[in-house]
């Protein structure tokens, strides 16, 4: 499995190659919250494997992708608990477009990309793609940062494959349809940089507002992650998100938010892996995550899971999660806790 913060793969087909190719993904799970939520639904900042003590699907999708020379274009529908968490701001049919995309090459000879649609996130090491993921649950990063983006990237891709950098106009943070009575486009950058096959760096950013102009308030989001295989065997991704927002709008001072996440996998052979990660969150002011408690968001995780790999697009996996926070923001059986324990199985099939 390899992880990045999204498909920057350029296809260049042979004539007698079929432009048009049909994928898709169904991933299944079970998860047990030992705090037994009475509502099946764990806490609000999970996005992915969000249902507790039930069968479920939590992403299921088909996509058709078209890709020549200098034309690509994908299309994905899609359904699942992960959808039902992270499109329900989303109207109507919209909740079930999980990519929508067009691009154009613009250049016969250097690999410069313009697409517009609904996309992959610019942000973060990890997707809603279970395959593409080291670990089976999604952090606290990605899960509160945006997955998706919609509006228009320009893409510059070295002749070395080395290079990658892309500067994005947006509707917002993680939005298709933009906010009613926002009248500003959002704005992202991404740079990754790939001096070996081994080593990934990547520096992504936002800057926008995600509200409506009567209260608008400015965001600035930084996303820093490497992405590093030592050895045949032993990975490790280390990654940190950087935010600030306004506190009011046309004001000075901004509340800030940060999380540091590490992520170490020990892949014995090609049919068994086990990664384990600590990762910490901490938002003071509930720009992101409102808890209404003195301290604010502040938690620290762990997780360690196993994964079995009978065949190249099957993954069998089982993990264990455990969450701190400083203040008693999680529920169980009536009352309010500091901790969170669960355990996660899935299985991902990719075809």
């Amino acid at each position: 499995m390899t992880s990045t913060a999204q498909d920057t793969t350029v296809v260049t087909k042979d004539k007698s190659t079929n432009p048009l190719t049909i994928s898709g993904l169904v991933e299944g799970y079970y998860s047990y919250d030992f705090n037994k939520p009475a509502n099946h639904q764990r806490p609000a900042f999970i996005y992915s494997h969000n249902r507790h003590n039930e069968f479920n699907i939590n992403l299921a999708f088909l996509k058709g992708s078209y890709t020549t020379e200098r034309v690509r274009a994908n299309l994905t529908l899609a359904a699942g608990t992960y959808m039902n968490a992270n499109y329900a701001a989303e109207p109507g049919v919209l909740k079930n477009i999980y990519e929508a995309d067009a691009g154009y090459k613009l250049s016969n000879i250097r690999n410069l990309w313009f697409d517009i649609g609904i996309m992959p996130s610019h942000i973060g090491w990890e997707s809603a793609h279970a395959p593409s993921c080291w670990t089976l649950t999604r952090s606290m990063a990605a899960d509160n940062s945006p997955y998706y983006e919609t509006g228009a990237k320009l893409t510059y891709i070295s002749n070395n494959g080395k290079w990658l950098v892309s500067a994005l106009a947006l509707n917002g943070w993680q939005r298709i349809q933009r906010v009613d009575s926002n009248s500003l486009m959002s704005w992202g950058t991404q740079v990754q940089f790939k001096p070996s096959e081994k080593i990934l760096i990547n520096y992504s950013t936002f800057f926008g507002t995600d509200k409506p102009d009567v209260d608008r308030k400015w965001r600035y989001f930084h996303d820093v992650f490497a992405i590093m295989q030592f050895t045949n065997k032993i990975g490790l991704i280390a990654g940190f998100d950087y935010g600030k927002e306004q506190k009011e709008k046309d004001g000075n001072q901004k509340s800030d938010w940060f999380t540091p996440v590490g992520i170490l996998r020990f892949t014995p052979n090609e049919k068994c892996a086990i990664a384990a990660r600590g990762e910490y969150y901490s938002d003071k002011d509930g720009v992101i995550i409102s808890t209404g408690t003195p301290n604010g968001f502040k938690t620290v995780g762990y997780s360690v899971n196993v994964d079995y790999l009978p065949m190249k697009n099957v993954a069998i996996r089982m993990e264990g999660r455990f969450l701190k926070s400083k203040d008693n923001i999680f529920e169980k059986e009536g009352t309010q806790v500091s901790s969170n324990n669960a355990i996660t199985f899935s299985t991902a099939i990719s075809f």
